[in-house]
């Protein structure tokens, strides 16, 4: 039979221990200063490089990220917060953490076009190889987007120019399908292949020209 009184006193010393252990784990685990955190990534989203440098400077955690999984980094270089993204990087914050969805600052910054941080980011060691959830490199996008500067970041960092992507598409046919006239100037003058060909069995100039974009299928088919 079972003593219910020595069964009350056990349960209530396992419940306290319990309590104990995940105490200690919770304090173990729980990031520095959350509240700190918080109001870091609302200043990076909100553009204020005065409420950043305060909250880091209080400890608030470098690589801190939201739902999205975007860190305060990641956000500046979205925004073209320059001067933002160096503070982050001086305080530590990791160049290559993406998102939930894959992206890299390195790619926020080439897919809005803001050379002068693509290049920092790149100085300060970010990878210019990862692919997000949709297979696409930062060089993909700064082609399809048009952003001559942050392409030529990309290229002055060593991406292979001719490279190809998901469904064997390069960086020319990209810029190419969408009409970006000057990032498809800039990869010509960089020695970029014409005669490459898509899993479709496609050129730059055959892909310009099904998209409608003449003034980058004339670039395309002038004489060089």
């Amino acid at each position: 039979m079972v003593d219910r009184r020595a069964w009350r006193r056990w349960g209530r010393a396992g419940l306290m221990l319990l309590c104990v252990a995940w105490h200690g784990a919770a304090l173990a685990q729980a990031p520095s200063h959350p509240s700190l955190n918080a109001q870091l990534l609302v200043g990076a989203r909100q553009g204020d490089l005065a409420q950043v440098e305060r909250v880091l400077a209080q400890g608030a955690a470098a690589n801190s990220r939201n739902r999205l999984g975007k860190t305060a980094l990641l956000i500046a270089a979205e925004k073209g917060q320059l001067a933002m993204a160096e503070r982050l990087i001086a305080a530590g914050a990791d160049v290559n953490l993406a998102s939930l969805e894959q992206v890299t600052p390195l790619m926020a910054a080439a897919y809005a076009g803001h050379e002068a941080i693509a290049r920092r980011l790149i100085a300060a060691g970010a990878r210019t190889d990862p692919l997000d959830r949709m297979r696409k490199p930062a060089v993909v996008y700064a082609a399809g987007q048009g952003r001559a500067g942050a392409l030529a970041a990309l290229l002055d960092a060593g991406v292979a120019i001719d490279a190809p992507y998901e469904h064997g598409l390069t960086a020319l046919m990209w810029a190419a399908g969408q009409g970006q006239a000057d990032a498809v100037r800039l990869l010509l003058e960089r020695g970029a292949r014409t005669e490459l060909r898509d899993d479709r069995g496609l050129t730059a100039a055959d892909i310009a020209r099904q998209a409608g974009q003449p003034q980058a299928l004339q670039l395309l088919e002038a004489p060089r």
